[in-house]
């Protein structure tokens, strides 16, 4: 029996989908992981790159923050936090916050930035506030380049979502540790072929939002 098609039949046993430590509770436990963090980190980072691409201030300090961010390793972060917060879901969660921001952060301040100037320009000059400017005019405008920052986001939030199995018992990556702990190689493999599908089907379900607000012109007219 090859390995690959060990990983198969893994994954094609009823037994293997049911119960609390199944691949159904465990799928459930990944997505509920990384939605969780994508909702937080957009809460934190879309505001804050909206501002700075409107008010075009801070940019260098965003891009600094952002490039520093993006180098602190994962794992690293996780395991510091992990000693100084116990066994649980917090310290997973907050490394994945913080992994998860930087591209948020991009695609929020340089959609912003991509909004034509005479855009701008025409709708302050019907006598927008600028609250009105960011809500009806560059925030739809920039909504495709916003969501491929959620989309590159999500991505590594579900793929290192599996980081989450190293101090708490849930997610998909549960039967990555747990398949290498015990030697059933077929489980692991099983395991990272579930959070490749997932990975693969957020991605398509992104892209085409991406596409269509690409191609739908948004309603700009004052509200």
């Amino acid at each position: 029996m090859t390995l690959v098609q060990g990983a198969l039949d893994w994954l094609g046993d009823p037994a293997n989908w049911r119960g609390l430590s199944g691949i159904q509770q465990r799928l459930v436990e990944h997505l509920a992981i990384t939605g969780a963090v994508i909702l937080v980190a957009a809460l934190i980072a879309l505001p804050l790159g909206i501002l700075v691409g409107h008010t075009r201030r801070g940019r260098g300090t965003v891009v600094a923050l952002t490039s520093g961010v993006r180098s602190i390793p994962t794992l690293g972060l996780l395991t510091i936090l992990a000693l100084n917060l116990g066994i649980g879901l917090t310290a997973p969660v907050l490394a994945l916050i913080v992994l998860a921001i930087p591209p948020l952060l991009a695609g929020a301040y340089a959609g912003i930035e991509s909004v034509s100037v005479d855009a701008v320009d025409a709708s302050r000059g019907i006598g927008m506030t600028e609250w009105q400017l960011v809500r009806a005019v560059e925030v739809p405008l920039a909504l495709p380049v916003i969501v491929g920052g959620l989309r590159s986001a999500t991505l590594q939030v579900v793929a290192t979502a599996t980081l989450a199995a190293y101090v708490a018992d849930a997610g998909l990556g549960r039967f990555l540790f747990s398949g290498l702990k015990q030697r059933q190689y077929s489980e692991m493999l099983g395991g990272a072929i579930l959070v490749a599908t997932l990975a693969l089907v957020l991605e398509t379900a992104l892209a085409l939002m991406q596409r269509v607000l690409t191609t739908v012109p948004p309603d700009t007219g004052r509200p």
